[in-house]
């Protein structure tokens, strides 16, 4: 019988716990098992194993995402909107760097999470949608922005920018000048 208050979404809390406190690399079924308290066959209950684990974690990570990022682009638009999201990408990354770190690479063609992938991928578009951007457009624009929101936010999660010149102002620089690429000429 399952343990009591055990749950698929309960064993992703605990194993977003571990990776927030141990990193991404630390994930194991045992660790999990160890902060809910269970033995680690029991979790086997709950979740298919490990690489299922990985991919529940991927799925709340991504749901988590595009939540924060549909409240910052809420009742914005254009330039206002595209500023808001690239602030809480970046954002999403320095409070969560480990959980962020275990986001899967390509969601949108994985069957288990095609669905948190283009609900995350629809915030984006409509963000976009003041630009006039459609078809090719829009997803060379969208991978536009996350290289430039992923690059900066990952190199800064890793300590890789040392200067003393301050990160916010190299931020907003980044984004005004990706700005003026997605106005139409």
């Amino acid at each position: 019988m399952p343990r009591a208050g055990l749950s698929p979404a309960a064993v992703v809390d605990a194993a977003l716990a571990v990776v927030d406190e141990h990193g991404v690399d630390a994930l194991t079924l045992a660790a999990v098992a160890q902060r809910t308290g269970v033995a680690t066959p029991s979790l086997y209950k709950h979740v298919a194993g490990l690489g299922d684990l990985r991919t529940l974690l991927g799925a709340r990570v991504i749901d988590d995402m595009a939540d924060d990022f549909t409240k910052a682009v809420l009742g914005r638009s254009g330039d206002d909107a595209v500023t808001a999201l690239l602030h809480a990408y970046r954002d999403y990354v320095r409070r969560h760097p480990a959980r962020y770190a275990a986001m899967p690479l390509d969601p949108l063609h994985d069957p288990a999470l095609a669905a948190p992938g283009s609900k995350l991928m629809e915030v984006v578009l409509a963000a976009l949608r003041a630009y006039g951007l459609t078809g090719s457009d829009a997803i060379h624009a969208t991978r536009c922005l996350r290289a430039v929101a992923h690059g900066f936010s990952s190199l800064e999660a890793g300590g890789g920018f040392g200067l003393p010149e301050d990160l916010d102002q190299s931020y907003d620089q980044l984004v005004t000048a990706v700005l003026t690429t997605l106005r139409p000429e």
